[in-house]
This record gives structure tokens, sequence and C-alpha cells, in this order.
């Protein structure tokens, strides 16, 4: 029998799959591009994904405070308590920081004459990979530590 502990469990797993998919996909395919029309065309795929993720993002965070409200000694765990503020704090990388730049990205490229890619766009996508590479980072880290729980 599924307890409610249980069901927001499997969605917060979901909401994982999904909200993280967006985190690490689209610096891939935004990588692999060669042209203006590629870039755009990627962006706006990813600019609907984006909106599932912001759902999957919200959901995670909601199911994972659900289950501690459930499971109040899940607060008293210090792999709970780091998750939720390593979670936080990369919240404004990823929701803030990162569209923003992105959003450069293509008004460079809508601004651009021809089907090349300009030095501006690889200029700004410089500044955007440590961003990227923070959130990855954050990432793995939030998995283990909900994986393996070692404190």
């Amino acid at each position: 029998m599924f307890t409610l502990y249980m069901i927001l469990l499997v969605i917060h797993i979901i909401a994982a799959v999904i909200g993280l998919g967006a985190t690490f996909g689209l610096p891939v395919v935004m990588g692999l591009v060669k042209t203006k029309a590629q870039a755009l065309f990627a962006y706006n795929v990813f600019k609907g994904i984006e909106k599932h993720g912001k759902i999957g993002s919200l959901s995670l965070l909601v199911t994972g405070l659900l289950m501690g409200f459930i499971n109040p000694s899940l607060f008293t765990q210090i792999w709970y308590v780091a998750s939720i503020i390593i979670y936080i704090g990369v919240q404004p990388i990823a929701a803030g920081i990162l569209p923003r730049k992105t959003e450069l990205q293509i008004k460079v490229l809508e601004e651009h004459d021809g089907d090349d890619l300009p030095e501006k766009y690889f200029t700004l996508a410089k500044k955007i990979k440590p961003l990227n590479n923070v959130l990855h980072i954050s990432v793995v880290v939030l998995i283990l530590l909900m994986t393996v729980k070692p404190f």
C-alpha cells in the first residue's frame, strides 16, 4: 500500500528528472550548434522545456519539504538540510542569472546579420559556462547527498 510519503517520493524523483534535464541538456545542445539558425531553433525548443523544468524544480522543492514535514526527523539529518541549502543557494543562478544571460545570447543572434555565430555569442557563452558548471556540480552533490545520505 502506498503511503503519502511514498507518493511524494515518487513525485520528487520524477520532478528531479524533469527539472534537472533542462539544466544538463541546454548547455550541451547549445554547445553543439554551428549556425545562427541552429542556435535559435535549439533555444526555442529549450524555451518550451524550460517551462517544464520550472514546474519540476518547484515540485522538487515542495515535495522535498513536504516529506520533511511528514517525517520531521529529516530536519535533523545533515544531508537533508545541506540539500535544501544547496538547492536554494543555486536557484538565483538557475532561475535568474542564466536565463538572463541566455536571453542576451539570443538577442545578439537576432541582431546579427548572416547565419554564422558572432564572436559576441561565444564571449557570452564563455561567461555562462562557469555558472553552468556550478549548477552541474551542485546537482551531482545533491544527488549524492540524497542517495548516499552520508551524514
